[in-house]
């Protein structure tokens, strides 16, 4: 039987570079030179390591299969960064274990509310945040190739409140697509 489990690591890890490397191959994949064209923002390692912020892998038999973090927003608001899963292990709920698991953390280090981005061409994110309770702050209908045009950024944002009892049904939710997939 396979062993999973979380493990909190620093965004500068050498383990995490080809994990990195992969997530940045699939923007460029999706995107182009889309976001290379957009100014650039320089995110320190500081905002991602604990109290205020998190970077955490999952692993399965020693391999690191999926990952996320966040960062401070605001002082109530966590936002949510890196969120990825290894392209042929998708669809077994890993995306949704890590999204649960960066809430609980984020509710623990005093968070109440969590910002998310995704960009216009990841519908299948846009399903996966919505389905767990985030507000998108767009139109969800219509052609989303929209938001990659001026006046908008690519960008797609998401807000949710968080509390124990949100926390506790994305748990259930995620246990049960985890069982339903294996």
């Amino acid at each position: 039987m396979s062993q999973q489990f979380f493990r909190d690591v620093s965004p500068e890890d050498a383990e995490l570079q080809p994990i990195l490397t992969g997530l940045f191959g699939e923007y460029a994949t999706r995107y182009g030179d889309f976001f290379r064209n957009q100014p650039e923002v320089v995110e320190l390692t500081e905002w991602y390591l604990p109290p205020q912020g998190l970077f955490i892998v999952l692993e399965r038999d020693g391999e690191i299969i999926a990952m996320g973090a966040y960062k401070p927003y605001d002082e109530n608001t966590a936002e949510l960064k890196r969120i990825w899963t290894r392209s042929d292990l998708r669809r077994q709920g890993l995306a949704a274990q890590i999204l649960h698991e960066l809430e609980r953390r984020a509710l623990l280090a005093g968070y109440q509310r969590i910002f998310l981005t995704t960009g216009f061409r990841q519908p299948e994110a846009v399903r996966l945040y919505i389905s767990y309770g985030y507000q998108p702050q767009f139109d969800t209908t219509g052609d989303m190739e929209r938001y990659g045009q001026p006046p908008h950024d690519g960008r797609l944002r998401f807000l949710k409140t968080i509390g124990a009892e949100s926390v506790a049904q994305a748990s259930i939710r995620s246990n049960n697509e985890v069982t339903s997939s294996t």
